[in-house]
């Protein structure tokens, strides 16, 4: 059973590592240091997009419009990072 708890703890990380990444890649898109019209730029963001969107999705119907300030990605990571804790805290039921 400490196997699943290892699986947990790996797909919640791997999930940190594409929600940071997303966030980053949205901010050098939007000052203009990537261009989304390079093939692999696009790849990579729409990959992200469509990895993410079943995440963020939930959440931006629950938060209230921002003008134009996306919340879902920092929500997501909080949620993450409670998921984690409550793990960490209950690992003993995993032995």
């Amino acid at each position: 059973m400490t196997s699943l708890f290892e699986i947990l703890m790996l797909i919640l990380g791997v999930v940190k590592f594409f929600i940071i990444a997303h966030f980053i890649m949205s901010w050098l898109i939007s000052f203009q240091v990537l261009n989304i019209r390079q093939e692999f730029v696009a790849q990579v963001w729409y990959g992200l997009q469509r990895l993410l969107e079943p995440i963020y999705g939930p959440i931006r119907r629950i938060l209230p419009p921002m003008g134009g300030l996306d919340l879902a990605p920092l929500v997501a990571l909080l949620a993450i990072y409670a998921i984690e804790i409550v793990l960490r805290n209950n690992v003993g039921y995993f032995v």
